[in-house]
């Protein structure tokens, strides 16, 4: 296997790990704020700017990943 099949390889394994995690947090984070709000209707505002905010940051994993991506392909 030539180095940059290699290189390649690692690029698509960057991206489908960087995807995979933060989307399976998202999901989660989501449910359990939906579940927050469905039980104190009141805290909304609070807990849906919370959520945002974290899902921001969840969302800079995968942006990293991507960067990552793009310079290995650079490489090839």
């Amino acid at each position: 296997m030539s180095s940059n099949a290699i290189i390649a390889l690692a690029a698509a394994l960057a991206i489908a790990v960087s995807t995979l995690a933060p989307a399976i947090a998202q999901g989660l984070t989501a449910k359990s704020a939906m579940e927050s709000i469905a039980r104190q209707p009141d805290a909304a505002k609070d807990i849906r700017s919370t959520l945002i905010i974290s899902l921001a940051l969840m969302e800079a994993l995968t942006i990293y990943g991507l960067l990552i991506a793009f310079m290995l392909v650079a490489k090839v």
